[in-house]
């Protein structure tokens, strides 16, 4: 016998729930919503409703895939950021809740040319052209898998004639000077990988997560070549694990940049180092 959609969901988050996954209740409501191609505000309305075989097999193969933690970003193909979908791919990083803190202080300042370093989904880079009609970007990765994704995205937003995507480890290839860099770099430690939940370690790409060495080789690279690819009075903001802002700011200040801040994000976690090249 068919299924009603609450009975399947409440099926789904006992499922989930025995399985640890975290979040059962939030996960199986967006895991339904995909499976009968609705929008996750519809499935209360749509409590008593028969299920339908089709999507009641979807929706069992979608909670399949949950149970082996793959995450449900991944699973329905993006996530929302900033209030825009953005695209996920194998290739990029599953954009953070707590990254929106790096755009929202980036957004406090006024930015005509702004250059994010290691670009992903494109989420930060796109988010600030979209927020800001006026502003052009350059977005760097290595990976051209990342690349294409962010290309998606950039057109899904809106923003790709004002987006410049391009190859380069870290700056290498890129040209010009810019009044805002960004970047969510690499940063975890070889060694704290084994503490990351399987839903990062097995989904996430490895390269866009640690540097293999101890977490703080990227920000050695931008604080090496930010200095020359800013204006004079251009800023620079990074992403930061929670107990490196120190180190960072350290970095940042042997590089010659100044008015080094540490920003929290709204856990009160050190989130974002901030520095200005001097006039």
């Amino acid at each position: 016998m068919t299924r009603s959609v609450r009975a399947a969901m409440a099926e789904g988050i006992a499922r989930l729930a025995a399985a640890g996954t975290g979040t059962p209740e939030r996960d199986a409501r967006r895991l339904m919503a995909h499976a009968l191609e609705v929008g996750a505000d519809r499935i209360s309305l749509m409590a008593q409703d028969e299920i339908g075989p089709g999507s009641e097999e979807a929706f069992d193969g979608l909670i399949a895939r949950r149970l082996l933690h793959e995450p449900v970003s991944r699973i329905v193909g993006g996530r929302w950021f900033y209030g825009r979908w953005f695209d996920v791919s194998p290739a990029t990083l599953d954009p953070r809740p707590e990254t929106e803190t790096l755009v929202q202080i980036a957004l406090e300042r006024r930015f005509d040319r702004v250059l994010d370093l290691g670009t992903g989904t494109g989420c930060i880079v796109i988010s600030l052209l979209a927020e800001r009609a006026d502003a052009r970007g350059v977005g760097s990765d290595l990976s051209e898998g990342a690349l294409a994704t962010a290309a998606e995205n950039a057109a899904t937003c809106g923003v790709a004639d004002r987006l410049s995507l391009v190859r380069s480890d870290w700056m290498a290839g890129v040209d010009g000077t810019f009044d805002l860099i960004v970047s969510n770099p690499p940063y975890i430690a070889p060694e704290e990988m084994s503490g990351l939940a399987p839903d990062v370690t097995k989904f996430d790409p490895r390269q866009a997560l640690t540097d293999g060495v101890d977490g703080l080789g990227a920000y050695r690279a931008i604080a090496a070549q930010a200095p020359a690819r800013l204006v004079p009075g251009g800023r620079l903001l990074v992403e930061i694990g929670p107990t490196q802002a120190g180190a960072v700011a350290g970095l940042f200040r042997d590089a010659g940049l100044t008015e080094i801040r540490t920003f929290p994000d709204l856990d009160g976690r050190d989130r974002v180092v901030a520095a200005l090249r001097p006039q």
